[in-house]
């Protein structure tokens, strides 16, 4: 049994895959692509119904009608097309209704970053500023995420948290909408690579004291400025992507 999608060009989730496929095609640009792996997946927060990326294409290529209905409850019928990773996203979904959207990704600086022992992000960027001490560490497995055990898992240490490393395998990184989670994505993979660089010189380097940290966080990562990254996000994708452009605006 198949959940069969059914998107008019004026249902909220329309809108929202629009939304998801001009995220997915930012994500490229951001150092996202591996083949046709990774998802993103959004909702309207608390709903119990969400989309999702198909299981057949990639964040470059992605349209509006890749991505396919799913629902939070663990072991419901699935549409035909969507990923086998799900239920990472239905545990997510179902521990945090705060939660809009879900990026996961296997982008290289993340995934090599999240692999250090020992090593915590830290401030040193504005993105570090944002994220430090805001991404966890799943270790249990590196595989695929094929149960709802494991999704589980992997909610719970994420806590109420914007990412969470899986050691050896990739991110997640969620946010209360698409914007947002695509933004702070993007993010991540650029502070990731910025201190990679940074350890790589065999040199010290200084952060951003907490008082600055606190100041970025209230004013670079308003939800006016995420906006406006967003608004710059999706003018980049239609120069990048000129068919996007026959997309209706999200």
């Amino acid at each position: 049994m198949t959940i069969t999608p059914t998107m008019p060009t004026t249902s909220p989730a329309s809108v929202l895959a629009r939304q998801g496929a001009i995220g997915a095609r930012a994500l490229s640009t951001g150092g996202h692509d591996d083949f046709n792996q990774g998802q993103i997946s959004c909702r309207r927060p608390g709903s119990d119904h969400f989309i999702i990326k198909g299981a057949l294409v990639g964040f470059d290529e992605a349209v509006l009608g890749d991505f396919v209905p799913a629902v939070v409850e663990a072991g419901a019928p699935a549409d035909r097309l969507a990923p086998p990773e799900l239920p990472l996203h239905q545990a997510i979904y179902s521990a945090r209704d705060d939660v809009g959207a879900i990026v996961h990704s296997h982008s290289p600086s993340a995934l090599v970053f999240g692999a250090l022992t020992d090593t915590p992000l830290v401030p040193l960027s504005h993105e570090g500023a944002l994220l430090a001490d805001q991404v966890r560490y799943f270790r249990d497995t590196s595989n695929t995420v094929l149960g709802i055990d494991t999704g589980n898992a992997i909610a719970r240490d994420l806590g109420d948290g914007v990412a969470v490393f899986l050691v050896n395998h990739g991110s997640v990184i969620v946010g209360r909408s698409v914007r947002h989670a695509v933004v702070f994505a993007l993010m991540l993979e650029r502070a990731c690579s910025l201190q990679l660089a940074a350890l790589a010189s065999g040199r010290g380097f200084s952060q951003s004291h907490a008082q600055d940290v606190a100041d970025k966080r209230d004013y670079i990562f308003s939800d006016l400025s995420v906006r406006s990254y967003w608004d710059y996000t999706r003018r980049r994708v239609a120069r990048l992507f000129p068919e996007s452009t026959e997309w209706a605006q999200p």
